[in-house]
């Protein structure tokens, strides 16, 4: 039996090149409609007040409509798969300044690129920054796990932990000048009368 052209790509892309606006402040928006349901994508983006949100959205429904109207892959099935979001040309202008000096401004572009693919309803689980930390052995991880490393108290570093804990300074040697102040050395106080 012969599959559909729907069955053989299952996912469908859109871009815009050479966009006014840096690619890491379209990155900042890109990271919260990454592995979503394209509802909940156009819902963030709608309510993300950021001008990175509505270049984004653009592109979001230009990928829809490919996907539609090019591989028949129905909308609500839709999940965004990949957004990627690079730097493209930047744009060099120069702006005076003072004593005839002049500062260079970059107006930076940028590509983006949006790939919704068909998952049918339920959504592929995403992890989450603590998973992630958690799978690759990241401090937390290692704090929660209670390990006898993790739960042996660290030694204090300063002298008012040192005397805290009831213990005293680092050892030195005994000298008649250090006798009573506790481990350190006292400047010898001038005598008292004139010069």
């Amino acid at each position: 039996m012969a599959k559909t052209r729907a069955e053989v790509n299952r996912q469908a892309t859109a871009g815009a090149r050479y966009l006014r606006i840096s690619s890491p402040k379209l990155n900042q928006v890109a990271a919260l409609i990454r592995g979503t349901h394209i509802d909940e994508a156009r819902r963030i983006l709608a309510f993300t007040p950021k001008a990175a949100s509505h270049e984004i959205s653009k592109v979001l429904e230009a990928a829809i409509a490919n996907a539609e109207h090019n591989h028949d892959l129905a909308a609500h099935e839709l999940f965004v798969k990949e957004v990627m979001a690079d730097e493209g040309p930047t744009l060099k202008r120069f702006r005076p300044r003072a004593l005839g000096r002049a500062y260079r401004i970059r107006k930076r572009t940028s590509h983006l690129h949006i790939i919704v693919e068909r998952r049918g309803t339920e959504p592929a689980p995403r992890t989450s920054a603590r998973q992630a930390g958690e799978e690759g052995g990241g401090r937390r991880w290692r704090r929660s796990q209670g390990t006898a490393a993790a739960a042996a108290p660290k030694a204090p570093r300063t002298r008012a932990g040192l005397r805290a804990a009831g213990r005293s300074g680092p050892k030195t040697e005994s000298k008649s000048d250090t006798k009573g102040s506790g481990g350190r050395r006292q400047m010898p106080r001038p005598a008292k009368g004139g010069n």
